[in-house]
């Protein structure tokens, strides 16, 4: 049911009041926002580093799956563990076979099926990128302590851990 200003009860039930006078939804709204800001610099700093490796930060993705892999995967084997459609794993793969990273080859069993394989230009990438991804890291990570990165990395993975229920 809702009140003359607009909450519904469940509403107020979830909002509490910090010790600081704020509550917790107002909390929850600025960490979201904040998270957010950071994703997005990540993002820009992850991008300026990959630049001179001349690769996109999905191509850097696909390129580090497909390592991942103990045999050349399909492109649906790709698709499903990048979350992504498998029209997108396809342009994915164009640009790093035009740029010689990878490579399409036949399944020794299924001449159907395509898999794509790392290429040794694409295994140096692969090693310039960690270079890279380190630079980034360290970008981003500069004003803290390494106190603070392990609460930070602590926190990350309680975050990125967590399976939230299913709802109907």
């Amino acid at each position: 049911m809702n009140t003359s200003d607009g909450t519904s009860s469940a509403d107020r039930a979830s909002t509490r009041t910090s010790p600081g006078g704020t509550s917790t939804r107002d909390a929850d709204g600025l960490l979201a926002e904040q998270l957010l800001r950071l994703t997005r610099r990540l993002h820009r700093i992850q991008k300026q580093h990959l630049e001179p490796v001349g690769i996109t930060p999905a191509q850097s993705r696909l390129l580090r799956t497909v390592a991942h892999y103990d045999h050349p995967p399909r492109m649906a084997d790709l698709a499903e563990r990048l979350e992504v459609v498998p029209r997108a794993v396809t342009s994915l793969v164009d640009g790093l076979e035009a740029a010689g990273r990878v490579r399409r080859v036949p399944d020794p069993t299924n001449r159907r099926v395509v898999r794509i394989e790392l290429t040794d230009p694409g295994r140096n990438t692969l090693r310039e990128l960690r270079s890279a991804r380190r630079a980034a890291a360290e970008d981003i990570l500069a004003p803290l302590t390494v106190e603070q990165r392990e609460v930070l990395g602590g926190l990350l993975s309680a975050l990125v851990d967590h399976v939230p229920e299913r709802r109907c």
